[in-house]
């Protein structure tokens, strides 16, 4: 509807101007009549013929002349001649003595020319029409989108008040809301803290991973302050010309200052405060001005007493030390990806709206979702929810549940895609040697669903969860299972099909990135506890540009032979495990030939029972439950 408002209002000057338009074509009588012609002699002929039906006589003194106009009896309604005489009483004595005769009517006119209303008109309306023309335009330039006079006004937003977020609708996050809860208190009662001599952060850096909730954490600052609250996204501040930015950094402060205490919230900041000078070519003039001005407000010689800043960003390695020291950001909270109890707080949230079946239990469904944001976790139950009205239910189940997940980790399922029985026995041999050393190996991840169902790029998968969740640590054992579960499927592909594919060339990709980083980073090899190379990427730069390698030409082949030593050791583990467990290997792909996804539950029912006959009932249950 404000669209629509906004359209009309940008169309209206438009539709003056055309009335105006055709009202000018009116008044200066822009007609179709049919005028002809005559000379003098030539009216006298008509005249003597007695064909004119009627005459008007416009005496024009200034000029000298007689101004004849009129119709002969054959004309059609939308003709009429002229003609032009000199002034003469005789003229006008003949017209009228053939008047008489053959009684037609006759009518004169003064001169229009001494109307000066008529004159005012004609002159002074090409100028009103020039001078409405040019209001319209420049009004549109200066006051339309564009904008042009307000570069250097600032495009910070003040909240106005509506449906405000609450803490309590912020799940999980617990410390990360007592930080920022601090903040409101002080602006609350800043005596507390005076009292004390405590001095109120005057930035707060909210980072994290995309999807966790930073900006609703500053959304819910918001509404439980009472106070005015400003926000802006980083890429606001940039414009293309030099000196645009820095003037909106000082209007912004200008306003924020004349509401104080006040908060303001930078999302993204990192479009603006990334290292100055960094990168081949220098520095971006616009952007780093923007941010010295920046710096300089918050902690400069002038004083911005009561105004707090929350900023937000998922990239704080590129952000300029200058922005990060006491003084300006004095506090970083970092919002990590929740775990499995804060999962199902933000699955309770989000699932207040949805019918949900009673075969669903949020607390299960956090546990099979590691790694999972909070983003992820309202597009899962988004996902279920439309898989559930496009297969005419009542209510969400678990199978939509299970399908959302997996088009929320790599896509919707190619169910029309045509595969060939030997390319679906390649990936359930594939598949099975990810599940089977998965099954058998003690620090492995534990195996919950196996499918050959071609999603994404993936021609199938096998999802691996670990069996507690933990911090983020991991052992070599650990390591090490996961490189051997990785290569396990190019090893079933050897042992079982005597060939090989390329559908192993993610796995490769994983596992080698693994070894590469036990041997550099973690100090995981007989090279003994050295940090080869460090993670830390320039801000410019590409990623491998971006490695600092700290190590001879000669210790660089020593890498080389301990990541072959690692991949060697658990490639042979893997035709060792799977070696040992063909038949069960075998079981597993022919369950899924011919189910083409098994779960948890049949997989251990599979490994007790030994046959593939005991899921049947398992998988009739479920199909019966879909419908």
């Amino acid at each position: 509807m404000k669209n629509k408002k906004n359209l009309n209002k940008a169309f209206f000057p438009y539709l003056i101007l055309a009335v105006v338009i055709i009202g000018v074509l009116f008044l200066f009588n822009f007609s179709t009549v049919k005028i002809n012609d005559f000379s003098y002699d030539e009216l006298i002929k008509e005249l003597s013929d007695g064909d004119v039906s009627e005459i008007t006589i416009t005496t024009k003194t200034g000029a000298g002349i007689y101004d004849i106009s009129g119709k002969l009896k054959d004309y059609k309604n939308d003709e009429s001649f002229k003609v032009k005489v000199p002034l003469s009483e005789s003229v006008m004595k003949k017209i009228l003595v053939y008047a008489d005769n053959q009684g037609f009517k006759v009518t004169t006119k003064s001169n229009p020319e001494n109307n000066s209303v008529i004159n005012i008109i004609v002159n002074l309306l090409p100028l009103v029409l020039l001078a409405v023309i040019c209001f319209i335009f420049f009004s549109k330039l200066a006051g339309g989108n564009s904008k042009s006079m307000d570069f250097g006004k600032s495009k910070a937003r003040l909240s106005d008040g509506g449906k405000k977020v609450k803490f309590k609708d912020v799940a999980g996050l617990k410390e990360e809301k007592e930080e920022v809860a601090e903040l409101i208190d002080f602006l609350k009662n800043p005596k507390k803290f005076q009292a004390l001599g405590a001095r109120i952060p005057k930035g707060v850096l909210l980072v994290g991973p995309p999807g966790t909730g930073k900006t609703l954490l500053a959304r819910a600052v918001a509404g439980e302050a009472n106070v005015p609250f400003y926000f802006i996204s980083g890429s606001d501040f940039v414009e293309l010309f030099v000196g645009v930015g820095a003037s909106r950094v000082r209007d912004m402060f200008k306003q924020a200052k004349q509401t104080a205490p006040c908060l303001i919230f930078i999302d993204e900041i990192d479009a603006v405060g990334r290292q100055r000078g960094s990168g081949i070519g220098g520095g971006h003039d616009e952007r780093e001005q923007t941010l010295n001005q920046l710096l300089t407000e918050m902690d400069g010689f002038g004083e911005n007493t009561g105004i707090i800043i929350i900023a937000a960003t998922n990239r704080p390695d590129v952000l300029d030390p200058a922005l990060l020291r006491p003084g300006r950001f004095d506090r970083q909270v970092t919002v990590s990806l929740p775990d499995s109890n804060e999962r199902r707080q933000i699955l309770e949230v989000h699932a207040k709206n949805k019918k949900l079946g009673s075969d669903i239990n949020l607390k299960n469904i956090s546990a099979r979702t590691p790694g999972f944001s909070g983003a992820d976790l309202e597009n899962l139950l988004n996902e279920a929810a439309l898989l559930a009205v496009r297969r005419n239910k009542s209510e969400i189940n678990m199978n939509e549940i299970d399908e959302a997940t997996d088009r929320v980790l790599l896509g919707p399922a190619k169910t029309s895609r045509k595969i060939t029985e030997k390319e679906k026995r390649l990936v359930s041999i594939h598949e099975a040697g990810h599940a089977v050393v998965g099954l058998k190996l003690k620090d492995a991840n534990e195996v919950h669903k196996i499918t050959i169902i071609p999603r994404g790029m993936a021609g199938g998968y096998t999802m691996m969860l670990p069996k507690e969740e933990k911090i983020a640590i991991s052992t070599k054992e650990e390591l090490l299972a996961s490189i051997t579960g990785l290569l396990s499927g190019r090893v079933a592909e050897e042992l079982f099909l005597g060939q090989i594919t390329t559908g192993a060339s993610d796995d490769f990709k994983k596992a080698t990135s693994i070894v590469r980083s036990m041997v550099t980073e973690y100090g995981m090899s007989d090279l003994g506890p050295l940090q080869l190379e460090t993670p830390n990427e320039s801000v410019f730069l590409g990623r491998d540009y971006g490695k600092t390698k700290n190590f001879s030409d000669k210790v660089a082949h020593e890498i080389d032979e301990e990541e072959r030593k690692i991949i060697d050791q658990c490639y042979k583990e893997s035709k060792s495990i799977l070696q040992k467990n063909k038949d069960l290997v075998m079981l597993i792909s022919e369950a899924l030939m011919k189910y083409e996804t098994i779960t948890k539950e049949q997989i251990d029912a599979i490994v007790e029972n030994k046959n593939i006959d005991c899921i049947e009932n398992m998988i009739d249950n479920k199909d019966s439950n879909e419908d």
